[in-house]
């Protein structure tokens, strides 16, 4: 059947096969693939085609007809519009198996590289309220939901998430389960604080308003911090806002403020101010206390990156008297895990605020033997750093989701370290860089961690031997 022809249709009894890439599901008719929204595999159901993108088809269930074994009922009443997890209709277990099936695909068929042991995948104790950080937005434009009749005299403000692919758009949020309940009844309280003072919600388009983002953090230390960013400089409103937040809730241990007047929603180029109490909160992983500032990028399932820390110190074998690189190493937080059973750690991170981070937190921590480097990874890992570092017994290396940079890769087999260890939030592209590793190394070991429960989202730790 052409495309032609089936754009714009309702194809009648068709099963889901498989749980496809970006969290949709995936089913074939007549050899042409079609990727459904909030499918489960093995549902049967009457899809209607909505989109096209090159050679592929994009669908929503139009009528679920039989239920997969695995289907689940979403606990979330945002579900399906909120968009920020995907899988809530899969059991967890499905999840997990469909999350390990996702690495295998990746490195089987994209890096087309074999693994001697395969390790279970992780999977996370618990699945909501998981989450250490959320960032919220205010609009003066809400999002409507299908059919919703809105009154003359009805505002519009919301605090939410944006909608996907509108990003004028925020989806008004009762509740999210992805962080403690307490962070729900912060954004409802500035919300309603905001509509009881008359004050403005921000305009996307317009660039004008006064609440804009909200960013709230805690810890498993039961510490607390909030980043309001208004887009207005009205300090008597922000001062009163403040001080209403900061007695309303005696859990909030650093409450913190920034006057955004830019057109981008970034805080890395915003001036902050502590309202009250520190400018930090901490966070503790075994014997490591790490300091949290608003800038600060710290994995955001606190409970999961213990386990992915875990795994990784244990990929690297150290015995104390190994000389350690950690590349893409951020705020230090596996450079300083690792640190005691190494000779030595040098990390190196491109961002200057994440360096400062790293270095405070191994002085807190009274760790003497890391040094950390600024400096793009294409360029700073070069002869004259490992001249100067000497040459690694173990590299750990934890990119973005593009990736390394083949020049990166082209310098690890050069350098030639008995091990490397590469934790990967994209298998792709992980897959990809192990296929250029492939040069020199054996694939020893590969464990999927699940960070994100109900994304379709997946963290790998693999171990890379010598040949």
């Amino acid at each position: 059947m052409s495309i032609g022809k089936l754009y714009g249709k309702i194809i009648p009894n068709v099963t889901i096969e498989s749980a496809g890439s970006e969290g949709l599901s995936l089913t074939r008719v007549d050899g042409q693939v079609i990727f459904v929204k909030y499918g489960v595999p093995g549902d049967r159901v009457d899809i209607r085609l909505f989109a096209k993108k090159k050679k592929v088809l994009f669908a929503e269930i139009n009528q679920l007809l039989e239920p997969s074994a695995n289907r689940a009922e979403p606990f979330c009443s945002h579900f399906g519009v909120c968009g920020g997890c995907k899988w809530q209709q899969m059991d967890y277990s499905t999840q997990l198996y469909w999350k390990n099936k996702q690495v295998v695909d990746a490195f089987e068929r994209l890096g087309k590289v074999e693994c001697v042991e395969w390790m279970p995948i992780v999977g996370a104790p618990d699945q909501t309220y998981y989450r250490n950080k959320l960032e919220y937005a205010f609009s003066n434009k809400r999002w409507l939901m299908h059919n919703e009749v809105v009154n003359e005299n009805d505002h519009l403000n919301a605090a939410g998430f944006h909608i996907a692919g509108r990003f004028d758009k925020i989806l008004d949020i009762d509740t999210c389960h992805l962080q403690h309940n307490l962070g729900n009844d912060i954004r409802l309280f500035i919300k309603a604080y905001a509509l009881e003072n008359d004050l403005s919600f921000y305009d996307i388009k317009g660039q004008s308003g006064f609440l804009r983002n909200v960013i709230i953090r805690n810890t498993t230390l039961g510490q607390w911090m909030v980043v309001l960013i208004v887009g207005e400089e009205n300090l008597e409103a922000i001062e009163e806002l403040m001080k209403a937040l900061g007695e309303r809730f005696n859990e909030i241990t650093s409450l913190v403020y920034g006057i955004n007047l830019k057109v981008n929603d970034t805080i890395y180029d915003v001036d902050l101010v502590t309202f009250k109490g520190h400018d930090f909160i901490e966070e503790k992983l075994e014997d490591i206390t790490y300091r949290i500032r608003p800038k600060s990028f710290f994995q955001t399932n606190s409970n999961q990156a213990l386990n992915l820390y875990k795994i990784t110190r244990d990929f690297a074998g150290l015995t104390g008297k190994e000389l350690v690189y950690d590349l893409y190493c951020g705020t230090g937080s596996i450079s300083l895990f690792v640190a005691q059973n190494a000779s030595k750690v040098f990390g190196i991170e491109s961002v200057p605020q994440a360096i400062e981070d790293a270095k405070e937190n191994a002085k807190n921590n009274g760790v003497a033997n890391v040094e950390f480097t600024v400096g793009d990874m294409r360029y700073e890992l070069n002869d004259t750093f490992v001249a100067k570092t000497g040459k690694p017994d173990v590299v750990i290396t934890d990119p973005p989701r593009a990736g390394m940079h083949p020049d990166v890769v082209a310098q690890l087999l050069k350098m030639a370290p008995e091990k490397i260890v590469y934790v990967s939030c994209n298998p792709a592209t992980q897959a990809r860089d192990l296929a250029m590793l492939s040069e020199k190394y054996i694939l020893l070991k590969t464990c999927p961690v699940d960070m994100f429960p109900h994304t379709h989202h997946v963290e790998n730790v693999t171990l890379l031997i010598l040949k």
